[in-house]
């Protein structure tokens, strides 16, 4: 028989709503019943691709001895942690405090008035390996919250009073150059000069780490910083990390070498790392990175879009019941699927071993599986063209991929979580709409204002934002990250296209952000709004982790918007966001590095460009087609369309109203640090003022 999680939307509770331990969703009526049956609450948090969280279901919540002793001990609630990022916050900084690290599953024992007093990730049936398990864990809280419950209830006042002083900002002076300065040189202390990246196994893409080193090296000319970042992104996309035939990224290596990928796909790392690919192709003009964001894009088209515009949020690592197998290949089967020329071609190139290229983690012993990568980017890979017999190497490579794919596709494929989460899908706006401008592609503008318009209408009424939409119900009340998000994803779709519209929706969602989230007292933004549900604490985050934190974003945000509409209001409140956190940053700077990017801002010299003429007119596209071409992150650049209503543009940005085509030219305005250039006319001259000011801040 079902439980109560049968009537969820969420892929993650759904998944264990046959389960017989007898979960509740996150709710009032949950905690209601541990009160007035004196129970414990066990709360339970993952999410439905996560891999560890279906092994802990299978062993453990699947059980009748392990389900009877959870019915009989606690309330269960289970919370999918994509679907409220506020609770999961919350529970994973105690688990972090408590134990010194955190994971998904999260698993909390706390009391009926949700203080926590026990916190772990993943725990097996048995005890094994000296981990304890279910069965010798339960009956011992079961013990001490019967038996020692005036302890228990200390421990859970120390936590809470730890948990709130965490959230308290204490504001600082602000940040300069000096701090910039550190974050790189942690970078570089930690940059794996071999394989790129910057850490030991296990590694992870962090994007907005790449984002920081591209400005650092703009800032400071250090050539090292973009050498990292070069290096980092190229082992990236050659190694197993990189899905080689269906394309897009997995979630992180558990090798140094980028091999051995943790299978699951997340839309927001392929948003972060299109974005951070792009703009490394401005910089480089490399065509593997942009090859990679062509391959990025064509997977998320393809496999994660939803026919309503929004993208879906992730695809799992396992199918049928095991980890990477949907991606793996066997020498035998390949022998079956290519001709013997092209089974020459793919073993030179992709690297097969007839007893498979990596090892089982837990036993050391040889799969007979092979993960496909690459030693060098195709183009300079090696297998001679006589391997092939003649023909173009680069069709020939897309040929056979494209046969590996079709035989792949008919496989089991792994779970796909077809929730459509805001801030995830703010963050693929963005990156489709800065792809559309740098690749001057059409299919990713309209994919992105697609995308847009499901957001600002399906999940959006009177610029307020719901978290989540699935099966037509749009739920859970807008956070920090889907407004800040948001408002990322339109400042690129307006860079994009330059409609007014745009602007306009991304002025008035930061105006509600900032009414909702700001902290009036020590700065800054909670990731609750003032009038959302009541938790333990109300979280404010900094950190960048796996996602850039909404504060940083909402720094980056403020200054483009003060930038684009010349209200002072708006970076003196980026100064205040500065501030509230200057202290923390300084700590470790390379934690923040999408924070730093947002500070970038602040501290280079302010530019701005108006562009007044035809948008359809040869000589504007010039203008726009220098613009799109240079990495050029500190300017933004309004569009004034002097064919249809020029006025729109300066009722959002009033220093527009005197901006004229001069003799119907298209005519750009560079203002730099609050002074302007005289007006160019021609691509040529605007070319030559961007770099003449490139030149400026080198030296």
């Amino acid at each position: 028989m079902a439980n109560r999680l049968a009537k969820e939307k969420s892929p993650y509770l759904l998944q264990h709503a046959d389960n017989p331990v007898d979960w509740y969703p996150w709710s009032a009526e949950a905690f209601d019943r541990a009160a007035r049956e004196d129970k414990p609450i066990f709360l339970s948090i993952g999410y439905s691709t996560c891999h560890w969280c279906h092994v802990m279901e299978r062993e453990s919540f699947e059980d009748e001895e392990v389900a009877r002793l959870l019915n009989d001990t606690f309330i269960c609630i289970k919370v999918d942690r994509e679907e409220r990022p506020d609770i999961d916050n919350i529970y994973m900084t105690v688990c972090s405090m408590m134990t010194g690290s955190g994971g998904w599953p999260l698993t909390i024992i706390m009391t009926a008035d949700k203080k926590p007093f026990f916190a772990g990730t993943y725990f097996a049936k048995h005890t094994q390996y000296g981990r304890l398990g279910l069965l010798d864990m339960i009956p011992r809280l079961h013990d001490i919250w019967q038996n020692k419950r005036a302890e228990v209830l200390q421990s859970t006042d120390k936590i809470l009073e730890i948990l709130q002083q965490q959230n308290k900002s204490i504001p600082g002076r602000g940040l300069d150059q000096e701090v910039m300065h550190q974050a790189f040189n942690e970078l570089s202390g930690r940059y794996d000069s071999k394989h790129g990246g910057f850490s030991k196994a296990p590694k992870f893409p962090t994007p907005h780490n790449i984002a920081f080193l591209l400005r650092y090296w703009k800032m400071s000319g250090n050539d090292h910083a973009l050498a990292m970042a070069e290096h980092t992104l190229t082992a990236m996309r050659l190694g197993g990390i990189f899905d080689q035939i269906g394309f897009g990224f997995h979630r992180y290596a558990t090798d140094e070498k980028w091999l051995l990928p943790h299978f699951e796909k997340m839309l927001y790392d392929q948003a972060l790392l299109a974005t951070a690919y792009l703009e490394a192709y401005q910089v480089t003009g490399s065509q593997l990175f942009k090859q990679t964001v062509h391959e990025i894009f064509t997977y998320v088209l393809r496999d994660m879009s939803s026919p309503n515009g929004g993208f879906y949020s992730a695809e799992d690592a396992d199918s049928e019941g095991i980890e990477g197998k949907f991606y793996v290949w066997h020498l035998q089967e390949l022998q079956d699927v290519l001709t013997p020329e092209e089974m020459k071609f793919v073993q030179k190139t992709f690297n097969p071993q007839s007893d498979g290229n990596f090892h089982d983690e837990a036993t050391g012993v040889q799969t007979g599986a092979n993960i496909f990568y690459l030693t060098k980017p195709l183009s300079s890979a090696g297998p001679d063209t006589t391997a092939l017999k003649s023909g173009d190497l680069s069709l020939k490579h897309e040929e056979i991929i494209h046969k590996l794919f079709t035989h792949r596709e008919k496989r089991i494929h792994p779970h796909k979580d077809d929730k459509i989460l805001t801030d995830w899908n703010g963050l693929m706006i963005g990156a489709l709409a800065l792809g559309a401008r740098i690749l001057d592609n059409a299919s990713y503008l309209e994919a992105a204002k697609k995308a847009a318009a499901f957001i600002l209408s399906g999940l959006s009424s009177d610029h307020r934002l719901m978290h989540r939409y699935r099966g037509g119900e749009a739920a859970v009340d807008g956070m920090l990250c889907d407004y800040a998000y948001v408002v990322w994803g339109l400042l690129e779709l307006y860079a994009a296209e330059f409609d007014t519209n745009i602007l306009e929706q991304a002025i008035l969602l930061n105006e509600r952000m900032l009414q909702l989230f700001w902290d009036d007292n020590g700065g800054g933004l909670f990731l609750t709004p003032k009038d959302g549900e009541s938790l333990l604490v109300r979280p404010k985050e900094i950190y960048d982790g796996a996602l850039p934190s909404g504060n940083s974003i909402a720094l980056s945000n403020l200054l483009r918007l003060e930038r684009l509409t010349a209200d002072p209001d708006l970076g003196a409140k980026a100064k205040l966001l500065v501030q509230a956190f200057s202290m923390t940053i300084q700590e470790v700077p390379s934690g923040y590095t999408q924070f730093l990017s947002g500070l970038y801002l602040l501290l280079a010299s302010t530019t701005e460009v108006v562009i007044a003429g035809n948008p359809e007119a040869p000589d504007t596209k010039a203008m726009l087609s220098v613009l799109r071409r240079e990495f050029l992150p500190h300017v933004t650049t309004l569009l004034k369309d002097t064919t249809t209503n020029p006025e729109v543009l300066a009722s959002l940005a009033p220093f527009t109203a005197n901006h004229s085509a001069i003799e119907d030219k298209a005519t750009a305005y560079v203002c730099r640090n609050y002074s302007c250039e005289s007006p160019a006319t021609d691509a040529t001259q605007l070319l030559l003022l961007l770099r003449n000011e490139k030149q400026s801040r080198k030296g």
